[in-house]
């Protein structure tokens, strides 16, 4: 062979196009998937291997479908708490329920047939109750300021109504009255419950997904009444097939009932400003320096007497009627105290009065309360008279406002409006 034919370079022969790969496979959180292209171009997946136990599936299938998506960053802190302890609250009120239904239908005389049910739930349930919702539709601004006390309330109210209904087989004589009266209380309690659910899961909302939460809190809310129902069939055909069975399960299915809906509510963190709030924040400023986040006071507010005066935050009052608070003639002399702003305060021997003009927002009764409880301290510390005492703390809040609102709106508070319920307000 030719040595000259031996070392030429051979012609390059062009490269055959090269063809990814028909299917491959990803194996994410221990799940292998078979991902692979079909014929007319559609992708596929197929689960190959599932090496998680079979309780880590489930718990994740019951987190998809009860919680919301991203949970649990997308929630704010104690929503699980919160869910813990509302599945259980309607697991109980549902099968207090039962025994209620069958109650009264006892003391009604009847035996519970359909037809017979759907009669008596129609004459009570849809006249006394009626009249209960219409009641407690007068009260929605009280709700908005005190969401958490009013929601422990509605729960009460539904258990004195269900305790009634209950009752009502040892006086046949007067069981309109006794089942009217549940149905009216129970009533009241449904327009409370729903009144105030939407402030509950807006604390808990932290990406815009206050509809998901919604949803996926009614679902739980479903399952567990759907489960409180078996509970209380069973109780109503074995233990409380008596009277002396019901009298002795109800009031422990009651303390249950309203202890879960407690806890379930302490662990809301609620960011709207209400007098109460928004003393606890003042306090804690005035005391440390720092602000207060809404899950930092959750477990700290007062349910039972939410409008207590609290002593380091200047011991203010807000929302009493201005005819109360100012003598005409001094009214003049309190509003070119601080002309710019939309509050007057009137400091007292007991506590202060603040009274906050129609317009006034969140901002505004912040601005009062700081001024009030400057005050309060420089007066311990012996600062001279009360008009000039005042006017000293106006000027330390002035200063020191911008960065106490600023580090509010940090910790997710919601400063663009005041909750003060059913305060009075003046206008000019």
């Amino acid at each position: 062979m030719n040595l000259l034919a031996m070392i030429q370079p051979k012609k390059k022969e062009p490269d055959k196009e090269s063809k990814g790969p028909d299917f491959w496979i990803e194996t994410f959180n221990n799940v292998s998937r078979l991902y692979k292209f079909q014929a007319d171009g559609r992708l596929s997946v197929k689960v190959v291997d599932e090496s998680r136990p079979v309780i880590h599936k489930m718990v994740e299938s019951f987190l998809n479908k009860f919680f919301p998506s991203g949970y649990p960053y997308s929630v704010s802190e104690g929503y699980l708490r919160y869910t813990q302890f509302r599945a259980l609250q309607h697991l109980t009120s549902a099968a207090l329920s039962v025994l209620s239904t069958q109650s009264l239908l006892f003391a009604a005389g009847l035996r519970p047939t359909p037809a017979q049910a759907t009669a008596v739930s129609w004459i009570l349930k849809d006249g006394m109750q009626h009249v209960g919702k219409l009641i407690c539709s007068n009260m929605g601004a009280r709700m908005d300021s005190e969401p958490k006390s009013w929601r422990i309330l509605a729960d009460v109210l539904y258990d004195l109504g269900t305790g009634l209904e209950v009752l009502s087989p040892l006086c046949p004589q007067l069981f309109l009255e006794m089942a009217g009266l549940g149905n009216f209380a129970k009533g009241m309690a449904v327009v409370a419950a729903r009144a105030t659910r939407l402030p509950i899961y807006s604390s808990f909302a932290k990406e815009g997904n206050l509809s998901d939460l919604f949803a996926k809190g009614e679902a739980i809310s479903t399952l567990f009444n759907v489960v409180g129902l078996g509970v209380g069939i069973q109780l109503a055909s074995t233990v409380c097939s008596s009277m002396q069975g019901k009298l002795l399960v109800g009031p422990l299915l009651s303390v249950l009932h309203i202890y879960s809906v407690a806890e379930e509510i302490r662990a809301a963190p609620v960011n709207t400003l209400n007098p109460q709030r928004t003393a606890m924040v003042v306090a804690d400023f005035l005391k440390t320096g720092n602000v207060s986040s809404p899950a930092d006071l959750r477990y700290r507010e007062d349910l039972l007497f939410p409008e207590r005066v609290i002593e380091d935050a200047g011991r203010v009052k807000v929302g009493r009627a201005l005819r109360k608070v100012v003598k005409p003639s001094k009214f003049n002399e309190l509003r070119e105290m601080f002309p710019e702003e939309k509050f007057l305060i009137s400091r007292g021997s007991k506590w202060t009065d603040m009274v906050l003009e129609h317009s006034a927002t969140g901002e505004d009764a912040l601005r009062g309360w700081l001024v009030a409880g400057y005050a309060a301290e420089m007066e311990k510390s012996g600062h001279g008279l009360s008009d000039v005492v005042l006017q000293e703390a106006y000027v330390k809040m002035d200063k020191l406002f911008p960065s106490f609102l600023s580090e509010l709106k940090i910790k997710g508070w919601h400063t663009d409006r005041f909750l003060d319920g059913t305060g009075s307000r003046f206008a000019l």
